[in-house]
């Protein structure tokens, strides 16, 4: 059965922060660990590992912020009648930062550093975040396409970008680089992650996985600087039409540490695997970023089948899982249930400002 819009939001987010919790224990484990303890399908249940059973990283505590972040956005945009606005993105962004226990170098309202998602406590945790993302965010500076802020390409972008493939309706890959390139300035870094919208974006508007893939390929392929990244996703589909998905396999992608690898590893297992749970397990059985991967091929999946195809006990385990669901929720209603807007346009204005 076709899942309704509304699942495929909530499919989207809460896969994404299972594959997280999923391949959190293993991450940095070498492949051989991994099948030792879990065999070769990878493991089965959310285990505890630096944090315990069932909690997501700074993937998915990121991912939580730019979907806050776009609904802020569309409020401004519908209220003001003015284009989109990146600052609304670099605010969101800024408020994961204060969780972090850090802040911007620049002055700014308070008041935008404060949200509903901030006063969660248990948000309010370091879960192992990227270097990149801590310092281009502290540094209080804009970075865009345009205006690097640094020549970084890590995963940091792609993993966090699903929530723009979801909802954004206006040019979902542009969008998505220019999110990306808040944190992430070398061209893969923000390439790959408007590739990751451009998937997610034609999966929720009807289209099937493989097809989902090819049009972003061919949208990737209109843009300067897209050859890193679009041979690692012709490696990835090649390695899927071999019909096998072993863990070697995802190892011969890469370790997902940069943009394009984690991209390829995740489209790979999502083609090869019969269903969202063996492409999740598959996802993580690998000796590099493995809480990245299993977030992406997350998204992907969750969008595709919607938020039915989750194993329920993986559902049961999954910390803050309320938050999550009503995050996605939120996005869906704030994009597509006019009955859910103010007479400006603007949904809930007072837990999503629009600044």
């Amino acid at each position: 059965m076709t899942p309704t819009l509304e699942s495929r939001f909530r499919g989207c987010l809460l896969a994404g922060a299972v594959g997280d919790a999923l391949g959190s224990p293993v991450e940095f484990m070498p492949l051989q660990g991994i099948v030792d303890r879990f065999g070769l399908g990878g493991p089965e249940d959310l285990t505890d590992g630096i944090f315990p059973a069932g909690s997501f990283t700074d993937d998915t505590q990121m991912t939580l912020f730019v979907a806050e972040g776009l609904i802020r956005s569309i409020n401004q945009q519908r209220s003001r009648g003015t284009d989109p606005d990146i600052t609304v993105m670099l605010h969101a962004h800024w408020r994961w930062l204060t969780t972090q226990g850090d802040r911007p170098d620049t002055d700014t309202d308070p008041e935008r550093l404060r949200s509903w998602l901030t006063d969660v406590s248990e948000l309010n945790q370091n879960r192992a975040p990227g270097n990149t993302c801590i310092s281009s965010l502290c540094s209080g500076e804009l970075g865009t396409p345009e205006k690097p802020i640094n020549n970084s390409k890590g995963c940091g972008g792609v993993m966090r970008i699903a929530p723009v493939g979801l909802a954004w309706p206006d040019d979902p890959f542009r969008f998505g680089c220019e999110v990306a390139a808040l944190t992430h300035s070398h061209p893969t870094g923000w390439l790959a992650s408007g590739c990751m919208a451009q998937i997610i974006h034609e999966i929720v508007n009807g289209a099937d996985l493989d097809t989902s893939v090819g049009r972003a390929m061919t949208e990737l392929a209109r843009h300067p600087d897209h050859k890193e990244t679009l041979s690692a996703l012709e490696h990835a589909e090649a390695f899927a039409a071999m019909g096998v998905g072993t863990p070697e396999e995802v190892e011969a992608l890469g370790g997902g540490w940069v943009a394009e690898e984690a991209l390829a590893i995740s489209v790979f297992c999502a083609q090869v695997a019969p269903d969202l749970e063996s492409a999740l397990r598959l996802a993580v059985t690998h000796s590099g970023d493995s809480d990245s991967t299993g977030c992406i091929t997350g998204h992907i999946l969750g969008a595709l089948h919607g938020v039915e195809s989750l194993p329920q006990r993986w559902l049961d385990q999954l910390e803050l899982r309320d938050v999550v669901d009503r995050v996605a929720v939120d996005l869906y209603r704030a994009f597509h249930d006019p009955d859910a807007l103010d007479k400006n346009g603007a949904y809930d204005r007072e837990r999503y400002p629009g600044e």
